[in-house]
C-alpha cells in the first residue's frame, strides 16, 4: 500500500497469512500479528486511538467428575440492536479442575490519510 493512496475508513482486505478479514489500514494483523506493510525504523508504530473496552473472564470446572463443554461466541449489533455479525470463536471441553481464560477487546483506530468521514454500515 503506497502512502499516496487514500484509505477509505472501514474498507477491508484479507490477511495473506491467516486469511482473516482485517481493516485495509492495518499494518499488523490483529489475528495472527504478522506485519503486513513496511514501517520505517524510528517511525511510530500504529496504535489504537482508543480502547473501547476490554473484558477478561475465567471459566472453570470445579466438579470432581465429569467434563463441561463450552462455546465462545462474539456478536456485534448496530445502533438499532440488529445483529450484524456473529461468530463462534472457539469450542472445547473442560476436564475436572481445568480452566480457560477468555479475553474480548475492541480497539478503535483513526487511519492515517483517511479520506472522508467514517463509513456507517446499516446492514
Amino acid at each position: 500500500m503506497s502512502a499516496s493512496r487514500p484509505i477509505t475508513p472501514g474498507a477491508t482486505r484479507t490477511c495473506p497469512h491467516c486469511k482473516a478479514t482485517i481493516l485495509d489500514s492495518a499494518a499488523v494483523c490483529p489475528g495472527c500479528r504478522h506485519h503486513l506493510r513496511f514501517i520505517p525504523a524510528g517511525a511510530p508504530a500504529p496504535a489504537p486511538a482508543a480502547s473501547a473496552f476490554r473484558i477478561e473472564g475465567v471459566i472453570a470446572n470445579p466438579e470432581a467428575t465429569g467434563q463441561w463443554e463450552f462455546s465462545v461466541v462474539v456478536a456485534v449489533r448496530n445502533e438499532r440492536g440488529v445483529e450484524i455479525a456473529r461468530h463462534v470463536v472457539h469450542v472445547g471441553a473442560l476436564a475436572p479442575g481445568a480452566q480457560r481464560t477468555c479475553e474480548v477487546s475492541v480497539d478503535v483506530f483513526k487511519p492515517a490519510g483517511a479520506a472522508g468521514a467514517p463509513v456507517r454500515r446499516t446492514n
